[in-house]
C-alpha cells in the first residue's frame, strides 16, 4: 500500500507566514512531546526567517533554540530551510562559512536540510549540498517554483536532474507563493517522477486557495512527502491544514497513518497560544487570489503592508502590487522568495512612493544586475540595468568564487563578544543586530519586544515614550536604545539599554513623578516637537537641499560629514528598509552644512536627514 508522509510546519513556516515569525521557544517546548509522538516524516523547526527574528525581535539565541528543540524532539527529524550560499542571511558567504554553518547546524540538531536558491542558480547550492552530505545528513535539493515565459516543466525537470547529480536525497518543489494549480502540480510531479529516481516532496502555500487540491493531485501523481501545517497556524498565507489532509487520505491507498485525535490536542494548544500574539496578526494573510497575478508570497504581503502603514500610505497597496510584476519582468523573472522577494518588493515600493520608476534604486537591485546573486532566469531589461549600474562589468562566474575565506576574519572581528563558533556565525549572518544581541546576552540584558495586552490596547489607555534617543553630556553625545526594563512602579527600576552599541544595565530610582496627559507633560514640562520638527526632533524637509528617505528604515552608513562638497547624484547615506539597503543620493550640488543622523538611527520620510547648501 502506498503511503504518504507528512512534514509538519507549525514550528517554522506556519508562524512565519501568519504572525511574522514571532512564536517564542517557550511556547514551542510544552507541546513538543506530543508533536514528537505523532510520527511525522519531519518537523520543520529552524531556518528561514526564524534565525533573524530570534536575534532581532525575540532576543533568543537561535542556536540555543535549536538545541532545546533537539532535546525535546528525540524521535523526530528536525528540518531546516537553508538559502544555499546565502545561508540564513541576505548576501552570499564564502564556502568556508557555508561549511561551518552546516556543520554546526548538524551538531546542534538539524537532520534534514532543505536547500534552495532564489534564482534557481544551482551553482549556489553545490557547496551546501556537499557539506550536508559530508556530515551524514539529509540533503533536499529544492526547486523554487514560479511562472513566467521561461519557467516550464522542461526547465524544472532539468533542475531536478542536476540536483540529483549533485547528491540530493529528495527533491522538493517549493511553491512559496501558492502559484501551483492542480493540473500544473500533476504535470510537474509526473515529469519529475519520470526523470529522477528520488522521492518528491511537495510544498505549496495556501494563499491562492488551491493548495489542498494541489496536494491531492500531487499525491495521485507520485508525490510521497507533503508539507502541511497544523490548522491553528494553517491556511491562508500558510499551508493546507495537517488535520484536513490526514482526514482526506484516511482509508485510501495514500493513508498517512497519523492519529487525527492526537493532532487535535496539538491544535487546541496552539490555538490558545496564538492569542498571545494578536498584535502580529495581519489583514493580508488570508486567502488572496491576487497572488495568481502579482505572485507576491504571503510573508512579503505582510511586510509590504507594514512598510506602507508606517508611511501612512496603506491605501497605495494596490499600486505596489501592480508594480511588483513589472519590476520582476525588468529583472528577468526571478522567483519571489527570500532574498529576491525583498529585492523586488522594496524596489516596487520605491517606484510607487517616489512617483518615478527607478528614480531611487536599491543597492541590492544594483548588485542583482551585476550578477552578485547569480544568473537571472531570463534576460534583464537593458535600459533599467544601464540606469542602475551603467556599463559596469557583470560577473558570469559563481558569485562565491570571488569571495576569499571569511571564517578567520569573522572570528577575529567577533572575539570580544563571541563565546563560540555558533556566536561567530550569528555575527556573520547579521553583523549589526547580531553583535548587539550577543553583547546584550552576555550582559544579561537581552529583553524581547513586549507582547501587548489586547484589553489595554483596545481601551486606549496606552502612553508612549521614546525608546531610542541621544543624550549629550559634557559635550559628548551618546546614542541610546532602550531594549527592556523592569516592572513599572518599582522604586529602583532597571533599564536595559545599548549605549553606542554596548549593552548596559542602568538603575533608575524614582524621586518624584509627573502626570502625562494627551496634550503633553502637565507639570511644567513641554514637548520637544515643534511645527518645524518631526517626532524625532529632526527638522522637517522643506527644500531640495534637505536629503530625505522614500521609506522608513534604519541608517546603516553616513557617507559624508559637515563641510564635504557633493554633487547631485552622489551617494550620501545608506538606509536599510525591509532588510534591503538603499543608497540615498544628494538631490542638489553644494556643501554639507548639517548631518542630523548617525548609524543605527531610525528615520522616516518627512525628516531632513542632512542638509546641503547649494554653492
Amino acid at each position: 500500500m502506498a503511503k504518504v508522509h507528512v512534514s509538519e510546519l507549525v514550528l517554522r513556516d506556519g508562524h512565519q507566514s501568519l504572525i511574522a515569525t514571532r512564536l517564542r521557544t517557550d511556547d514551542m517546548l510544552p507541546i513538543c512531546s506530543k508533536l514528537d509522538s505523532i510520527g511525522f516524516w519531519s518537523l520543520e523547526a529552524w531556518g528561514g526567517a526564524t534565525f533573524d527574528a530570534c536575534v532581532r525581535f525575540l532576543k533568543e539565541d537561535p542556536w540555543e533554540r535549536l538545541a532545546k528543540l533537539r532535546k525535546a524532539l528525540p524521535n523526530s527529524r528536525i528540518q531546516m530551510l537553508l538559502r544555499g550560499q546565502n545561508l540564513l542571511g541576505y548576501r552570499h558567504y564564502s564556502d568556508d562559512v557555508v561549511r561551518a554553518f552546516v556543520q554546526k547546524s548538524a551538531n546542534n540538531g538539524v537532520d534534514v536540510f532543505r536547500i534552495f536558491d532564489a534564482m534557481n542558480d544551482l551553482r549556489n547550492l553545490k557547496t551546501s549540498i556537499e557539506a550536508v552530505k559530508k556530515v551524514g545528513k539529509h540533503a533536499e535539493g529544492t526547486i523554487s517554483y514560479t511562472t513566467s515565459p521561461v519557467h516550464n516543466v522542461d526547465y524544472f525537470v532539468s533542475l531536478a536532474k542536476e540536483l540529483e547529480a549533485m547528491g540530493s536525497d529528495t527533491i522538493a518543489i517549493k511553491d512559496m507563493a501558492g502559484l501551483l494549480t492542480p493540473q500544473a502540480t500533476s504535470d510537474l510531479v509526473k515529469a519529475l517522477s519520470a526523470n529522477v529516481n528520488l522521492p518528491i516532496h511537495l510544498h505549496s502555500h495556501a494563499t491562492s486557495g488551491l493548495s489542498a487540491m494541489c496536494m491531492l493531485r500531487g499525491i495521485e501523481a507520485g508525490t510521497s512527502i507533503v508539507d502541511t501545517c497544523n490548522s491553528s497556524f494553517g491556511e491562508g498565507a500558510s499551508h493546507t491544514s495537517t488535520e484536513s489532509l490526514v482526514a482526506a487520505l484516511k482509508d485510501t491507498e495514500y493513508d498517512t497513518g497519523l492519529d487525527l485525535a492526537a493532532l487535535q490536542e496539538i491544535t487546541a494548544y496552539f490555538r490558545d497560544v496564538r492569542k498571545k500574539y494578536w498584535q502580529f496578526e495581519s489583514d493580508f494573510t488570508g486567502v488572496d487570489t491576487r497572488v495568481l497575478v502579482n505572485q507576491v508570497p504571503g510573508g512579503m504581503i505582510s511586510n509590504l503592508s507594514n512598510q506602507l502603514k508606517e508611511q501612512g500610505s496603506l491605501n497605495r497597496m494596490d499600486e505596489v502590487l501592480a508594480e511588483i510584476p513589472r519590476v520582476r519582468q525588468d529583472l528577468g523573472y526571478p522567483p519571489l522568495v527570500t532574498p529576491t522577494s525583498q529585492i523586488v518588493g522594496t524596489q516596487a515600493v520605491l517606484n510607487v512612493m517616489t512617483g518615478e520608476r527607478y528614480k531611487s534604486i536599491t543597492n541590492e537591485v544594483k548588485n542583482y544586475f551585476l550578477g552578485h546573486y547569480g544568473k537571472s532566469p531570463a534576460p534583464v531589461d537593458e535600459s533599467v540595468k544601464t540606469k542602475a549600474v551603467g556599463d559596469s562589468e557583470v560577473i558570469t562566474c559563481r558569485p562565491a568564487d570571488l569571495l576569499e575565506p571569511e571564517m578567520e576574519k569573522l572570528t577575529i572581528e567577533a572575539e570580544l563578544f563571541a563565546k563560540s563558533q555558533e556566536d561567530v556565525l550569528t555575527y556573520a549572518m547579521f553583523p549589526d543586530i547580531g553583535q548587539t544581541f550577543l553583547q546584550e546576552r552576555n550582559a544579561g540584558s537581552a529583553a524581547p519586544e513586549a507582547l501587548l495586552e489586547k484589553a489595554a490596547a483596545q481601551s486606549g489607555s496606552s502612553r508612549f515614550a521614546p525608546n531610542e534617543f541621544k543624550v549629550t553630556l559634557h559635550g559628548e553625545t551618546f546614542h541610546i536604545n532602550l531594549t527592556g526594563s523592569g516592572h513599572a512602579g518599582e522604586e529602583h527600576r532597571p533599564y536595559y539599554v545599548t549605549i553606542d552599541g554596548i549593552a548596559e544595565e542602568v538603575i533608575v530610582e524614582t524621586l518624584s513623578e509627573i502626570e502625562v496627559s494627551d496634550s503633553g507633560v502637565t507639570s511644567g514640562g513641554s514637548k520637544k516637537k515643534t511645527a518645524s520638527n518631526t517626532e524625532s526632533g529632526r527638522p522637517r524637509a522643506t527644500h531640495a537641499g534637505h536629503v530625505t528617505t522614500s521609506m522608513p528604515g534604519t541608517i546603516v552608513a553616513v557617507k559624508v560629514k559637515v563641510g564635504d562638497k557633493v554633487k547631485a547624484g552622489d551617494g550620501v547615506l545608506v538606509i536599510e528598509a525591509m532588510k534591503m539597503e538603499n543608497e540615498i543620493q544628494a538631490a542638489t550640488s553644494g556643501v554639507v552644512v548639517a548631518v542630523n543622523v548617525s548609524k543605527g538611527d531610525t528615520v522616516t520620510p518627512d525628516e531632513a536627514l542632512l542638509e546641503i547648501q547649494p554653492e
